[in-house]
């Protein structure tokens, strides 16, 4: 499976990445970055060292924008991912060069060298593949599909009481993306709230080697942020939820392919995903073909399968 990786590293960016790296049928052509839980050049270098420590540099990294389509960064996420985007943890630095061309250009590439048969995974804002969109019309038609780590159908946002972060930092790239004629997945807070790594699963990472030890200081941070929602140490796993879907190994089992509106108002909705999910009361939920596939569950607890995998890097 050829896979481009879109992200802003961020904790949950660093899990999903070494899941990528452990699993034997992923083959990682691309890293772009993009602003999210850090800005982009942070994220790129987060994701470049990341690389390093996990054995990989001969993966490239492609700097994406600063900026979103409609107004800029304004920060990050530093109360939830740490200053640095990877909980205060100071990797070695990756000496590896940077692409030469931007996270948007390098994926447009990539998908012309081998179309149809690239995958995309988005774990943060969607402004690179809106500005991919632009630049290269035909691209939907070159890509076999795209799974994004965003939204929120029936739960609350994160960000707001509507919206989810990756979304809420650009509604209007995220519904350039969602109107775009290609196979888009994603996977929202209801399902990623729900798939959890608890105090055992940090222990088993820091009973490891330097790289399960390494994610296993970054998630001291990420456990204190949600210890306020959890009531105790632990971590939500959104990004490598998305990784998994991606590849297959978390089994759906709950899911609707539904049109999807993206708010991209100043009001209090901004960033909100609505999904037109009127038809779920019916003993056979109508499925529209040209829709955006929302998971809700999975059936089986993912933890122990992401711990197995980031225990084999």
């Amino acid at each position: 499976m050829l896979v481009y990786l879109d992200c802003d590293p961020g904790i949950d960016d660093a899990l999903a990445l070494g899941y990528l790296l452990a699993h034997p049928a992923v083959d990682l052509a691309l890293v772009g970055s993009v602003s999210g839980n850090t800005d982009a050049d942070t994220a790129a270098r987060n994701a470049r060292d990341l690389l390093e420590l996990f054995g990989r540099p001969d993966i490239p990294v492609a700097v994406g924008r600063t900026d979103f389509l409609t107004h800029p960064y304004a920060g990050g996420a530093p109360h939830v991912h740490g200053d640095n985007g990877i909980g205060g943890v100071e990797l070695p630095r990756g000496s590896a060069a940077f692409a030469a061309g931007s996270a948007a250009d390098e994926l447009i590439a990539l998908a012309r060298a081998r179309p149809g048969e690239l995958h995309v995974l988005a774990i943060g804002p969607l402004t690179n593949l809106a500005v991919a969109l632009e630049r290269e019309p035909a691209l939907a038609g070159l890509v076999a599909d795209v799974v994004i780590m965003g939204g929120a159908a029936l739960a609350p946002g994160n960000v707001t009481a509507a919206a989810e972060a990756n979304i809420h930092n650009d509604p209007e790239a995220a519904a350039a993306v969602f109107a775009a004629d290609w196979d888009v997945t994603i996977v929202p807070l209801d399902a990623t709230m729900f798939q959890r790594f608890e105090q055992a699963d940090l222990d088993a990472l820091q009973a490891e080697g330097p790289r399960a030890r390494a994610l296993g200081r970054m998630l001291h941070t990420y456990y204190a942020f949600y210890r306020q929602h959890f009531g105790r140490p632990s971590s939500a796993l959104h990004d490598p939820l998305a990784a998994a879907v991606l590849t297959g190994e978390a089994v759906v089992s709950s899911a609707a392919r539904v049109p999807v509106v993206v708010d991209t108002s100043d009001g209090p909705g901004r960033g909100q995903t609505i999904a037109e999910l009127r038809g779920r009361y019916r003993p056979v939920a109508p499925h529209h073909p040209d829709g955006v596939r929302i998971v809700f569950d999975i059936a089986e607890p993912f933890a122990p399968q992401l711990l197995a995998r980031l225990l084999s890097l």
